[in-house]
């Protein structure tokens, strides 16, 4: 992976934990470098980023201390996402994370190609969310 490729999904990393970026801001940063998509693990606390060749980067980022609850509540999840679109007070991608593991999911991936995410659960449920502005 070329090194400036590596730097970019580095500082989206870490801005997305520091809540310096918002979701369409590192999309767009990711898709400029060529990314294809990520994919977060919440059972192993890492995101792996993908370029189109097969080349990735595994990243780790801190344990949140909620329990994976081992019912998947999309419902729950989708609040959790309609409060991140809305940008509603007192949100972080903390609080986000904190929110979709209580309500059961275990991780989700992002398909910049596909403009979407797929959530899901310890047992394969799944809640798909397109994109803002996407069927």
């Amino acid at each position: 992976m070329h090194t400036s490729v590596s730097a970019i999904i580095h500082d989206c990393h870490d801005a997305s934990e520091q809540d310096r970026m918002n979701f369409p801001q590192i999309l767009a940063a990711l898709n400029a470098a060529g990314i294809e998509g990520y994919s977060v693990d919440y059972r192993r606390s890492t995101k792996t980023y993908f370029q189109p060749d097969g080349d990735s980067l595994e990243l780790s980022f801190p344990v949140v201390e909620v329990p994976i609850a081992p019912v998947f509540d999309a419902d729950a999840v989708q609040a959790a996402i309609r409060e991140a679109q809305a940008n509603a007070a007192g949100y972080t991608y903390r609080g986000f994370c904190e929110k979709v593991m209580a309500a059961g999911c275990a991780g989700y991936i992002v398909s910049l190609l596909g403009r979407r995410v797929l959530y899901f659960g310890r047992t394969a449920e799944t809640h798909v969310e397109h994109f803002p502005g996407q069927a």
